[in-house]
């Protein structure tokens, strides 16, 4: 990414500790394109790409605004030099985190084993893949010049950006609330950037469920009444909902839906904060086994409390005009008529089901991570948005296929006190019953405009995630 500045402003020969002084300035005067002195946003990212080596946005906004000592909106000399020199101290003392032999050079083991301290995985060949993109001189070992050079403009100063790089993101909502919590790094934590990102999330969640609310009713009516009659398909089913309560119906239950994002992801970061303490030693990094334990442990945690609010939304959603008026009086109705345990109808197949949708999603998202490190990782092992957006949509999808039919179950169970003529069935009664009069097909009714708002919904959620964050003031580690 860096190698032009081996030979043009960054001599191998240089000492490591006491670099010439022209050095900066070469580089600084590439960089100030009008010659007055001082280095403004635009120039260096024009600079930056006159040069060959574009960051991108958030990487250039992140040196400039952190270069720019006095906030005066331009780079002079003396604080794009002090910024260079800091920048390589904490270089510096990544490169001797990661020498762990300690002879001034990288090797792929060294990635391997450190990699695996931070919880990531990966093969030897993978390591190498990842040294090929920072080695300059195809010895296959990275020494601190080509270090050096290769993260001299890039915001990344630890390997563990490369972790960050393969993160589940909090800001993708597909609608369900069985995904392990998203990681933090304890800067994130200290500096409150962690609440500001779950925050964006929250509303990003919001919007997406808001905008395939009607996909996600449909679903619902299908688990529910599909049995009925092998005649409700997506187009009849729109048509009966809308006739039945007009257009509005369509988004009926949705409150319910978004109201429990804010305790469900309060409770789920707080439980998966303690499991991990109880899985993993003080100072140790978590591996991806603990993360599913604690993350699905946090999932059960986080439905445990909020449960009953899964159930007024299913009955909502189910509901006909008039028969609730809106969530205190369906929650009144149902303590009235059926006791405090109907809040939990359902609770068993639901919690069952977060361990193959939590254990599928981690294992395809590896997968297909590994897959790319192997096939793609030839100049950078940051995939970009598009790949990452694909993968935890795939991955997530996958989840979705392993529990669908618990979660059908649950739906039905949650639902089964409107049905008139219906006997109230346990979980495997349920099961038996579907599987005797509808077969195997049965247990996936309403799956189709469940991926139906699969696309819709990481798209929107990942564009207003973004969105505000940069509102909340999140900064790009």
């Amino acid at each position: 990414m860096l190698r032009w500045l081996r030979g043009f402003v960054l001599p191998t020969a240089a000492c490591q500790d006491a670099e010439p002084p022209t050095r900066y300035e070469i580089l600084f005067q590439a960089l100030d394109r009008n010659g007055d002195g001082v280095v403004d946003i635009g120039e260096l990212q024009e600079g930056l790409r006159n040069l060959g080596i574009p960051l991108g946005q958030d990487a250039e906004e992140k040196i400039f605004t952190t270069g720019d000592v006095n906030k005066d909106g331009k780079l002079d000399f003396e604080e794009f030099m002090k910024y260079l020199k800091d920048h390589e101290k904490k270089m510096k003392l990544a490169f001797k985190s990661l020498d762990k032999n300690n002879d001034g050079k990288i090797e792929a083991s060294e990635i391997v084993q450190s990699l695996q301290t931070l919880g990531l995985t990966i093969s030897e060949q993978q390591a190498e893949l990842i040294l090929q993109s920072i080695d300059a001189d195809g010895t296959m070992t990275v020494d601190w010049n080509e270090w050096r050079d290769y993260f001299l403009f890039n915001p990344v100063t630890d390997i563990e950006e490369i972790i960050r790089f393969w993160k589940h993101s909090t800001g993708i909502d597909i609608g369900d609330s069985l995904t392990i919590p998203d990681e933090f790094t304890e800067d994130e934590k200290k500096s409150g950037q962690w609440w500001r990102q779950l925050l964006a999330g929250g509303i990003a969640g919001a919007v997406s469920r808001t905008s395939t609310a009607p996909l996600d009713r449909l679903k619902i009516m299908m688990q529910v009444h599909g049995s009925k009659s092998d005649k409700m398909n997506i187009f009849g089913g729109f048509r009966q909902m809308v006739k039945e309560g007009g257009i509005r119906s369509l988004w009926r239950g949705n409150g319910t839906n978004v109201i429990k994002i804010a305790p469900e992801t309060a409770v789920k970061f707080w439980a998966y904060e303690q499991y991990k303490k109880l899985l993993t030693e003080e100072g140790q990094k978590i591996g991806t086994f603990e993360r599913f334990i604690s993350g699905s442990m946090a999932g059960a945690t986080a439905q445990t409390f909020i449960y009953p609010m899964e159930v007024m939304k299913t009955r909502l959603a189910v509901g006909k005009t008039g028969q609730y008026s809106g969530i205190y009086d369906c929650a009144k109705k149902i303590l009235k008529h059926e006791g405090l345990g109907a809040f939990y109808k359902g609770y068993v197949p639901n919690l069952l089901g977060i361990i193959p949708y939590a254990g599928i999603d981690l294992a395809v998202y590896e997968l297909l991570k590994s897959y790319w490190l192997d096939n793609f990782a030839k100049d950078s092992v940051n995939p970009g948005v598009m790949v990452l957006l694909g993968c935890g949509a795939l991955s997530s999808t996958c989840g979705q296929l392993a529990s669908y039919p618990l979660a059908l179950v649950r739906t039905r169970m949650q639902a089964q006190a409107m049905l008139e003529g219906s006997p109230q069935l346990n979980m495997v009664g349920l099961f038996r019953r579907i599987i005797s009069k509808e077969g195997i097909p049965g247990l996936y009714r309403g799956i189709t405009p469940n991926f139906m708002k699969v696309l819709p919904a990481v798209g929107i959620s990942y564009v207003v995630y973004e969105n505000m964050k940069q509102t909340l003031g999140v900064t790009q580690k």
